[in-house]
């Protein structure tokens, strides 16, 4: 059985144990230290500037067949859901 709890007890310990640790909250010493970290950006820029490019036929045919209507079919739909599913947005 659990004997009953000296709430002055708990409070001595918690000052007691709070003085012996340092000011962990207290400022850092000036050490000048370099924390500045180094990116290489150029293997990104490459890899974006290596994409296809638009084929402005391919967007333009694709503009006129949704405009019309004709890429509006069940089929169609589960085919790009699928193809959502396998390879992303």
């Amino acid at each position: 059985m659990i004997d009953e709890v000296d709430t002055n007890q708990i409070r001595d310990f918690l000052e007691k144990s709070s003085s012996r640790q340092p000011n962990s909250a207290g400022a850092l010493p000036n050490d000048d230290a370099d924390v500045s970290v180094q990116v290489n950006y150029a293997s990104l820029i490459d890899n974006a500037m290596q994409s296809p490019q638009t084929d402005t036929q391919a967007v333009q045919r694709a503009r006129e067949l949704l405009l019309s209507g004709q890429l509006e079919s069940s089929e169609n739909v589960r085919e790009a859901a699928e193809n959502i599913v396998n390879f992303g947005i």
